[in-house]
């Protein structure tokens, strides 16, 4: 619908607004965008619909096939486990721990990884040098890894498998943050600005850091995706939630005992942490994409 204009002015649509705009030509990323939402709505709303627990057990409907399968039966729609839990409640309680958990971790990395890296971005001197090398080095080792470093450290469990996994994300909010508050400080306006005597913190609140929002935010979407992994990842190899949690890597590492007589209880978990992992990189691709062609503009 066209903008209603009563005076013969040019529409300018704010930098937000535009970059929606742009997200929006960009069909692949608002399917991403749509089967994302839906992951978030079935986390925070699925588990007060479903009929079933998570820790439920139904020993006459053990290993059931799925509803579509000629050996299934409606009132489990993704069949059941070797225990006869209900899969598909137990994968939307799974997308509520995981996909929640990688939020908070997501939140609390980017507010103390952008706090370091604002200080590393206005830091001069052997300062500078020390947290540049020691980022470097931190960012050539793969986050599993450091992960799975802190965990043999703190020790198993899924408390400990989101410290670890929040330590290993903050080097790459330092690392993204202190390049763009570089940039951002040899930039004309800033230079005008510190001639007028203003602070370093006052140009980072006032003036750097609304600059620096949606870039933030095409991270965030990447570190998500990570950390989902990385957490299902960890629950895979036992390092994470541990079993009966409904968290999606334990479910698939209890399943492999039972692959072969039940694959669905293998597929379905995996297939949801797949859909999960591919809606937010496609969102974060469309994202990126938009800014860039904002920035071309």
């Amino acid at each position: 619908m066209p903008r209603p204009s009563f005076y013969q002015e040019e529409y300018y649509p704010s930098p937000m607004r535009h970059t929606w705009t742009d997200f929006q030509r960009n069909h692949i990323a608002l399917a991403g965008l749509w089967c994302l939402l839906f992951f978030i709505v079935a986390a925070f709303l699925g588990p007060f619909l479903v009929p079933y627990g998570p820790l439920q057990q139904n020993t006459d409907m053990l290993l059931l096939a799925p509803a579509w399968n000629v050996n299934g039966d409606i009132s489990h729609l993704f069949g059941t486990d070797s225990l006869g839990r209900d899969i598909l409640s137990r994968i939307i309680h799974g997308c509520r721990i995981t996909l929640g958990t990688s939020v908070i971790l997501v939140l609390i990395a980017m507010l103390v990884g952008c706090s370091i890296g604002a200080y590393a971005g206005i830091s001069r001197g052997l300062r500078a040098s020390v947290i540049n090398h020691l980022l470097d080095a931190i960012m050539a080792i793969p986050t599993l890894l450091i992960a799975i470093i802190i965990v043999a450290i703190l020790g198993t469990g899924l408390l400990n498998s989101m410290w670890a996994i929040t330590l290993a994300l903050i080097p790459q909010f330092i690392h993204q943050t202190r390049d763009l508050v570089r940039r951002e400080f040899q930039k004309e306006y800033i230079v005008a600005a510190r001639l007028d005597g203003a602070s370093n913190h006052r140009l980072l609140v006032k003036d750097i850091l609304p600059n620096m929002v949606e870039v933030l935010v095409v991270q965030a979407t990447m570190a998500l995706s990570v950390a989902i992994l990385d957490i299902s990842a960890l629950g895979f190899l036992n390092l994470g939630a541990q079993s009966p949690s409904p968290e999606l890597g334990t479910m698939l590492s209890e399943a492999l005992d039972t692959a072969y007589a039940a694959p669905w209880s293998v597929a379905l978990p995996g297939a949801a942490i797949f859909l999960m992992v591919l809606s937010i990189n496609l969102v974060g691709d469309g994202l990126r994409t938009a800014l860039k062609n904002r920035l071309l503009q």
